[in-house]
C-alpha cells in the first residue's frame, strides 16, 4: 500500500511529534528532580509526579497570579507528609532550593487555584518583593499517579 504525499507528511509529522514528546520526557527527567505533589483525601494520601504535571501543563496559557492569592504561603506546605520535619537542615535545604529556583518557569495550579508545583519559586518571588508570579492552571485536575501512598516509599531516584 502506497501512501499519497499528504498521508506521508502527516505520518512523518505524527512520528516527529512522538519523537519530540519522548525527547521532552527524557529532558524533563534530567532537568527536574523526582518530586511529588501530595494531597490528603478520603482515599488516603494522593501523589502526583511533578514531571508529569509539567508535561501535561506545558501548553496551558500563562497568567499572572497575585502572591496574596496563594494560600499555601500561610500553610504547612513542605512538611506533614512522610517522615520529613522542619529541622534546621531541612529548612536550609529548602532555602537552597528557593535560591536556585528559576522564575522563568510558571508555577502549576490545580483547578481550584492550589499550588501543585512551584512553591520554591513562590518563595523566591516573595523574597524578591514581587507581587505576582507566572502560573498555568488546570481546568480539570489530572488523575493522581499514586493513591493511598506512603511518601517515603515513592521512587525518587529515576
Amino acid at each position: 500500500m502506497r501512501l499519497n504525499r499528504e498521508e506521508k507528511m502527516q505520518s512523518e509529522e505524527a512520528h516527529s511529534c512522538a519523537e519530540r514528546d519522548k525527547a521532552l520526557e527524557a529532558e524533563l527527567r534530567l532537568a527536574i528532580r523526582a518530586q511529588y505533589h501530595f494531597r490528603a483525601s478520603e482515599q488516603g494520601l494522593l501523589a502526583w509526579d511533578v514531571r508529569r504535571l509539567v508535561r501535561l501543563s506545558r501548553d496551558l496559557p500563562r497568567q499572572a497570579v497575585a502572591l496574596s492569592d496563594i494560600a499555601e504561603l500561610d500553610r504547612d506546605h513542605w512538611y506533614g507528609h512522610g517522615s520529613t520535619s522542619p529541622t534546621v537542615r531541612s529548612v536550609v535545604e529548602h532555602c537552597q532550593l528557593i535560591m536556585a529556583a528559576d522564575l522563568a518557569y510558571p508555577i502549576i495550579l490545580d483547578s481550584a487555584g492550589r499550588v501543585m508545583d512551584g512553591m520554591h519559586r513562590v518563595g523566591k518571588a516573595l523574597l524578591l518583593g514581587h507581587n505576582h508570579i507566572d502560573a498555568v492552571r488546570f481546568m480539570v485536575d489530572p488523575a493522581p499517579d499514586y493513591q493511598d501512598c506512603d511518601p517515603d516509599s515513592l521512587p525518587y531516584d529515576d
